[in-house]
């Protein structure tokens, strides 16, 4: 599956703010209000488009990528750049991981040179797994809503 990379928009950003994920992924669920509209519209949030020009995810960079809480942990206080992802639903587990994300770590590893930071459920195994084949390492555990690991590669 070929990718490339558009401006977050306020149509994009609605789209992906009425995804829904199952259960246990459903933690990632958001609602949609001018408050979660504003995030992806005012931070440094990408959408992702397939060939066939589908709306496919996201990825955020900086603060927009952490969770709040972490910084209580000290979980941000190395210099990183902090990315954070988000994949259509309907895509999740069926072996697009892989190429997805590394498509938006190629992207990133090009505009700058810094270690990349990602933060993650812990419960979200399947994630994990796919940022340990490209190269993350866990680093720190935390909790917040629920239990986090930050994981970095570079």
């Amino acid at each position: 599956m070929q990718f490339y990379f558009r401006e977050m928009n306020e149509i994009y950003a609605t789209d992906i703010l009425n995804w829904k994920y199952e259960e246990p992924y459903d933690f990632y669920n958001n609602d949609l209000c001018d408050e979660s509209l504003k995030e992806f519209l005012k931070n440094p949030y990408y959408s992702i488009f397939n060939d066939k020009e589908e709306l496919v995810g996201f990825y955020c960079t900086g603060t927009a990528a952490q969770v709040p809480k972490g910084r209580d942990y000290g979980a941000y206080l190395d210099e990183c750049i902090d990315v954070g992802i988000g994949m259509k639903p309907e895509l999740t587990g069926k072996g697009y991981g892989s190429e997805f994300f590394s498509f938006i770590l190629n992207q990133l590893q090009q505009e700058n040179h810094s270690p990349l930071r990602l933060t993650v459920a812990t419960f979200n195994t399947r994630a994990i797994h796919l940022y340990e084949k490209l190269g993350f390492k866990k680093v720190m555990e935390f909790t917040a809503s629920t239990e986090f690991i930050t994981m970095k590669k570079g």
